[in-house]
């Protein structure tokens, strides 16, 4: 998750469509859009439009805001583990069945 130059946040699958047209424009990347090319590839599963709607879906729940909704769709988490490692850092972390829901959230859209 990023911002873009307006500040607004973009998923991975948004970086990576973006650079792959600035890749077509210019012909080159520099040293660093190339590695954030790379890892976007690797690690961006979802389309642009899939990755819109998860995003919606997940800040439907009350305690989701869009930076967290941004970073799981990014992240789509598998299991309770990987969801209360992106809750880590907060003072308040969703609760078993909200943990549940956001998997349910994610399953819907990503299956490994």
């Amino acid at each position: 998750m990023k911002a873009d130059e307006t500040g607004r946040l973009v998923s991975l699958s948004e970086v990576k469509n973006m650079l792959k047209k600035i890749e077509k424009e210019r012909k080159e990347l520099i040293y660093e859009q190339r590695i954030a090319l790379e890892h976007a590839q690797k690690f961006a599963k979802l389309s642009v439009k899939q990755t819109k709607d998860l995003i919606k879906d997940l800040m439907k729940s009350e305690n989701i805001g869009e930076a967290h909704a941004h970073k799981i769709a990014d992240i789509l988490p598998t299991s309770e583990d990987d969801v209360k490692a992106i809750f880590a850092k907060e003072r308040v972390t969703p609760g078993e069945s909200e943990i549940k829901n956001i998997l349910k959230i994610v399953g819907k859209y990503y299956i490994e």
